[in-house]
């Protein structure tokens, strides 16, 4: 594909006006300033008008649950260990392997939908989580969840030889769109021979750590007393968990002692906004972590604690609610909010090759129509994406040069299906309980 004329959003996050932009075999193979000769325009095929729309990178969520679909609605207004106790654990104890892949099928709809191409994935089910991934043409990092309470080698748990499998048959599957990750749920529902013993396996691979961190105050306040004061931070460090790359959610509850582990091992932080404020949960110390180059990156966690996988809300909130928290109105930039949400995400998940505009990158890209009221006056188009712009405003996704939607029209989902499915097997569960 040829994007002819268009606005761009390049690796510096500034909109540049009038570029061409070319697309084979996946990557992006010309960006210039004016059209490419005939013979190189022939390579690229279809020519899309780029009269009116902005070309940026795609969206990467470093932070989800994706069959969580299932309880959208359904687990409202508790705090996270009630909402947790009460309403998660029991109906996904009723959640069968088919319910997370249609759950699957349709959180990956509704992130095409808002230019989302790629996510990390905490859940159960994984193969089918991984089969709707690449049936959608997306990406995802996925890892399986654990859950360990017994003071026993991980080996003796039945997800080790699962995850052994998970790595042998899926990492680096459908050229590298679906990789694994290994998941330490959190401190408090993990223990330290677990810890020690998938690092153990993590250490010296290409593979990757996913967990939950300092999420809540309680959750702090507990791990200090069964730890001899140590935080879950100073925990997992010393364990030497962030000695291999590690992605981090929430980190809401830290101070300047985590902080400076976390920016000393370089350990990626998936903020979710959204999910913190519905749960009460408080504010991760966004402004503080970019301050020491932490690397942040933006999450939409489940669908029982956000609602949406439009992830243009999570971004808008990132760059607007610390203004208010911090009463400084400079405290996140709307490139810093644009670098959490596509290039820091994509290096969260080991995709070196993804999340910016330039020649020899992957072609993950989403087009925005720029024509709508709420984009003018164009003033500054960077501002106008972050607190203007809208997933809404999404017309076109591409996942390593795929269309996977195109003007309300997904052609690797049946959307339809996968809605009436998800409908059925949520009030089945409902009732159930």
């Amino acid at each position: 594909m040829l994007f002819a004329d268009i606005d761009i959003l390049d690796e510096n996050f500034v909109v540049c006006p009038h570029r061409w932009v070319g697309v084979c075999d996946g990557r992006i193979a010309y960006v210039g300033d004016k059209a490419p000769t005939s013979d190189e325009a022939a390579s690229f095929g279809e020519v899309y008008d780029g009269a009116g729309k902005l070309l940026m990178p795609a969206l990467y969520n470093a932070h989800a649950h994706a069959p969580m679909t299932l309880l959208r609605g359904y687990a409202e207004n508790l705090p996270l260990q009630r909402w947790l106790e009460e309403r998660c654990f029991p109906f996904e104890a009723k959640m069968t392997a088919e319910d997370c892949y249609w759950g699957t099928v349709l959180a990956c709809a509704e992130m095409v939908r808002f230019g989302v191409v790629s996510f990390s994935d905490m859940y159960y089910a994984s193969e089918g989580r991984s089969r709707a991934v690449l049936e959608a043409g997306m990406k995802a990092n996925m890892c399986e969840g654990l859950v360990a309470f017994e003071e026993k080698p991980y080996a003796e748990y039945p997800i080790c030889a699962q995850m052994e499998a998970l790595v042998r048959d899926w990492h680096g599957a459908g050229d590298g769109r679906i990789r694994i990750d290994y998941n330490i749920h959190s401190e408090y529902l993990s223990t330290e021979t677990v810890c020690r013993d998938i690092l153990g396996i993590v250490r010296d691979t290409d593979l990757r750590l996913h967990i939950h961190l300092s999420e809540t105050e309680k959750e702090v306040r507990e791990c200090r007393e069964r730890h001899g004061g140590l935080s879950p931070v100073a925990y997992f460090d010393s364990l030497g968990l962030f000695d291999v790359p590690a992605t981090a959610a929430h980190c809401v509850w830290v101070d300047d002692a985590d902080l400076d582990i976390l920016a000393a091992h370089g350990v990626f932080v998936a903020n979710n906004p959204a999910s913190n404020m519905k749960l009460g949960s408080g504010f991760a110390p966004i402004p503080e972590m970019l301050r020491r180059n932490i690397p942040v990156c933006l999450g939409s966690d489940g669908m029982a604690s956000n609602n949406s996988h439009n992830l243009f809300r999570d971004m808008y909130l990132q760059a607007l609610i610390y203004k208010g928290a911090t009463l400084d109105p400079t405290a996140v930039t709307p490139q810093q909010a644009l670098a959490s949400a596509t290039r820091v995400g994509a290096l969260s998940q080991g995709r070196d090759d993804c999340g910016v505009i330039a020649e020899g990158m992957r072609a993950d890209l989403c087009v925005l129509d720029t024509m709508g009221p709420s984009w003018c006056p164009a003033t500054d188009v960077v501002y106008n994406i972050v607190y203007a712009g809208d997933g809404a405003d999404v017309v076109l996704t591409l996942c390593d040069g795929e269309v996977i939607y195109r003007d309300g029209a997904w052609p690797t989902i049946d959307v339809e299906r996968a809605k009436a499915e998800c409908a059925a097997r949520a009030a089945r569960i409902i009732a159930e309980l």
